[in-house]
């Protein structure tokens, strides 16, 4: 069984909306229709509330744009008690895969172990690029023990499907799904974004790229897993139309998840879902 079919998604529609692009559905809520997706990807959770970076927090730019959001987010209690129900609620058909990020392993176990028995989850995504503060701010993917370490815990407290989103800036990325997949994840999502910097554009300085550039370095790092290590991709990164959506099809992923281009026009994804429909 791939990813795809444990989640009910088929592959006429494998179309996702990227951790972030519409929070927990609120945002495009009268605007979009969800259940014409595969699902959503959440918002990153984190045990408590954060506030995230200072503004501005975006910047485009002709590649794309650099974002520092910081994982702002509600927080674990508010996400259980307030937001997932009213998405549950909106939704028929698409399925809910939560973004879980934290700097410890013990972040990410509070937050699965909390949600993990609602019904409205169908998976996790691991955001494994968040640093390690045990680990001296490495990233959690950066590192194989520290990956296996995270992925082993989620694994025990999860009884949901594991995708870990890895960056694509990792020397070997097809070695550390690899140990993605060895320690219980069962399938990877590639790619998350590149680190940048725009001068005097960022208020946290500093952030992560994505967009238009990020196509070919999504579509080369699910070419790489799919052929090395034969697990399931949700290719992610750059993809503005139903081709793009194709070239990672191509490439070997089971579903697709569109980020960037939603923010700028949120119908984008259910575009891209009817032409792939079409053929």
């Amino acid at each position: 069984m791939t990813f795809a079919e444990a989640l009910g998604v088929s592959f006429q529609n494998p179309v996702l909306l990227a951790a972030g692009t519409a929070g927990f559905g609120r945002e495009v809520d009268g605007v979009i229709d969800l259940d014409a997706l595969g699902g959503i990807v959440t918002k990153a959770v984190t045990p408590e509330p954060r506030r995230g970076h200072p503004a501005p927090r975006v910047a485009e730019f002709r590649g794309g744009m650099l974002n520092a959001v910081g994982l702002a987010n509600p927080g674990l209690e508010a996400v259980a008690s307030h937001d997932l129900p009213w998405l549950a609620s909106r939704l028929t058909r698409a399925r809910v895969i939560v973004n879980v990020a934290g700097a410890t392993v013990a972040d990410y176990v509070r937050v699965i172990e909390r949600l993990t028995s609602l019904d409205a989850i169908a998976a996790f995504e691991i955001n494994a690029s968040c640093p390690n503060t045990s680990a001296g701010g490495l990233e959690f993917g950066a590192e194989p023990r520290s990956l296996a370490s995270l992925v082993a815990a989620c694994r025990r407290a999860s009884t949901r499907p594991l995708s870990v989103k890895l960056s694509p800036v990792l020397p070997d990325l097809a070695a550390i799904a690899r140990v993605a997949q060895q320690e219980g994840a069962d399938a990877v999502t590639l790619v998350n974004t590149v680190p940048g910097m725009l001068d005097a554009r960022l208020g946290n300085g500093n952030g992560g790229l994505s967009g238009p550039a990020l196509l070919p370095i999504g579509v080369l790092a699910t070419r790489r897993v799919t052929e090395r290590v034969g697990m399931p991709v949700i290719g992610v990164g750059g993809i503005r139309t139903a081709a793009d959506a194709r070239q990672y099809l191509a490439a070997g992923a089971a579903l697709v998840a569109v980020g960037t281009a939603a923010l700028a026009d949120p119908r984008v994804p259910g575009r891209i879902a009817r032409e792939l429909a079409h053929g």
